[in-house]
């Protein structure tokens, strides 16, 4: 499938935070304004029901809702859902959803109810894949404790099970190896604080965390990143980067609901088992979100 016409997991697709009322019900119609707000403001696409959007902790009509707003907010071609699920049943349900909800693609972890081998992660990608929609695999080791190590994206990218890789590993050598291996196999950005050197490397988009609360400067680092313009990217790298690194730490759906807060979004609370900041922890993101706004950053 490296003919494909349109990739929709290309450019800036934002991880979408998920708005909770003060009771912590879901607030579709704020989240429908936020997901029209991010294109507007330059984003590419929205990626609802992933770790940024608490899918975890939503009921399936909640999930199935969420993923259909989206799409009526700024249309399935800039929508890729979230599907995982512990079995890969469910995992493929989700992506059948996502079709029938009109979704271009779909973004799939491993397994992670367990310590998947080759074997398992095999069959769980050609399940899901059976739902007929592109997927963008999702390697977060950290999380799931299955690596998809280049060797084993390349297996799937080539039995056409995968298409691209959201990459979250930290190790940015990965990125080399993977071009190496499967030269057709997209790669994307998984955490905000490596975006510069994978963008470097070659990345074709973005699985973003912290456009959520500054859309425009982070969309400009992206480009400017990915177009070689270093004069421009890597001072704003400089800048932002004490808020990216938060995308890449265990709370940092908490940091970026408070970063939308500050700048004048609706980030509001999250539901248990998180729980809100540190008051250190607040602290620090509260003061370098307040001088990136400072500065003009929004």
């Amino acid at each position: 499938m490296s003919d494909l016409p349109h990739r929709p997991w290309h450019g800036v697709l934002v991880a979408t935070a998920l708005p909770f009322r003060d009771d912590l019900s879901v607030d579709h119609d704020r989240y429908a304004e936020h997901c029209a707000w991010l294109v507007a403001n330059g984003c590419d696409g929205v990626v609802p029901n992933g770790s940024l959007g608490e899918y975890q902790v939503l009921t399936p009509e909640e999930r199935a809702r969420v993923v259909r707003t989206a799409v009526a907010a700024v249309g399935g071609e800039r929508v890729m859902p979230g599907v995982a699920a512990y079995g890969s049943a469910e995992a493929r349900r989700w992506a059948e959803q996502a079709g029938a909800a009109g979704c271009a693609a779909v973004m799939l972890l491993p397994p992670n109810a367990y310590r998947a081998d080759e074997r398992s992660v095999l069959a769980h990608y050609t399940e899901v894949a059976r739902a007929g929609l592109p997927v963008v695999a999702y390697n977060n080791p950290v999380d799931t404790k299955v690596d998809l190590v280049p060797e084993l994206l390349a297996r799937l990218h080539g039995e056409g099970l995968v298409q691209a890789v959201k990459e979250f590993s930290g190790d940015v050598r990965r990125a080399w190896r993977i071009a190496e291996l499967a030269p057709d196999l997209d790669l994307l950005v998984g955490a905000d604080d490596v975006l510069l050197e994978l963008a470097t490397a070659g990345a074709k988009g973005w699985v973003a965390g912290y456009p959520n609360a500054l859309p425009r400067a982070s969309v400009e680092l992206y480009r400017a990143a990915v177009s070689g313009d270093r004069a421009t990217a890597l001072p704003l790298y400089r800048q932002l980067h004490p808020l990216l690194r938060w995308d890449s730490r265990t709370e940092f759906v908490q940091a970026i609901k408070l970063s939308m807060d500050l700048a004048g979004r609706y980030g509001g609370p999250v539901r248990p088992p998180r729980v809100p900041l540190l008051p250190e922890q607040e602290a620090a993101v509260r003061a370098a979100t307040e001088k990136a706004l400072a500065a003009g950053l929004v």
